[in-house]
């Protein structure tokens, strides 16, 4: 909902987002969401467009963290339950060289692909105007696919260099 006046507030209120011009009553500021500084109505397309692009960012990141996550877990769980359970070595699809360093590799991989999604947290996932469907199978595609695929390799020569340093 976009509104300047009085009449405007309780309809400003009640929407899931009320945009407010500066140059309208208080009623209205007050009762919006937000104020456009600019008074302009024709920044409402590009309001949406940021709220998009926030969703679809919010989206990727979840994705490429639960994708990321279950790939973790094919170092980790086979390297917590060697020494109980021998038969879950053949859960070790990533041949780890020890529980210890698959567990380090895990630890250290996470450490650095924290640091790596911080720059696509902050720029976002640009937006493209196109229909959700072919958005989410992209997405899928990039950060599901990437998220599972990454892991693998990361960990794996993380695990090989911890090896070749006589560190694990």
């Amino acid at each position: 909902m976009n509104g300047d006046g009085t009449n405007d507030a309780p309809a400003l209120s009640q929407a899931d987002v009320g945009v407010a011009m500066n140059s309208g009553t208080q009623a209205a500021k007050e009762a919006g969401n937000m104020v456009d500084l600019d008074s302009n109505p024709t920044k409402l397309i590009e309001i949406v467009e940021i709220g998009k692009q926030l969703l679809m960012t919010r989206g990727a990141l979840t994705t490429f963290s639960i994708a990321n996550d279950v790939a973790k877990y094919f170092a980790i769980i086979p390297a917590m339950f060697a020494g109980v359970f021998p038969v879950l070595g053949a859960l070790n699809v990533m041949h780890l060289a020890t529980p210890q360093s698959a567990i380090l590799s895990a630890v250290i991989f996470n450490a650095v692909i924290i640091v790596a999604l911080i720059p696509l947290a902050l720029k976002g996932v640009k937006y493209e105007p196109k229909a959700a469907d072919i958005l989410l199978r992209n997405n899928l595609l990039v950060y599901g696919v990437g998220g599972i695929v990454i892991p693998f390799i990361g960990i794996k020569a993380i695990d090989m260099l911890l090896v070749a340093a006589h560190l694990a």
